[in-house]
């Protein structure tokens, strides 16, 4: 079985979308979140499970998220 390679440029490696969304929760909160990142899972009956759903289903939305997660780290 192959080992991954460590990835020490990639924030995100190691983590789960899951773990992002709920830091990016805890840090802003649904009502913050869905005004930076305007989507629907965020804005309208917000929930972990139904945001995940849409955000592995959706690489954009995917993206911008992890974005934020990265600026939100580096603060």
């Amino acid at each position: 079985m192959d080992v991954p390679e460590a990835q020490p440029n990639n924030p995100l490696h190691g983590l789960k979308l899951e773990e992002i969304l709920e830091f990016l929760v805890a840090e802003y909160g649904w009502e913050e979140l869905g005004e930076r990142i305007n989507i629907r899972c965020f804005n309208f009956d917000p929930s972990i499970k139904s945001s995940l759903t849409f955000l592995r289903k959706t690489p954009w939305a995917r993206e911008k998220v992890e974005q934020l997660f990265i600026r939100s780290t580096k603060k």
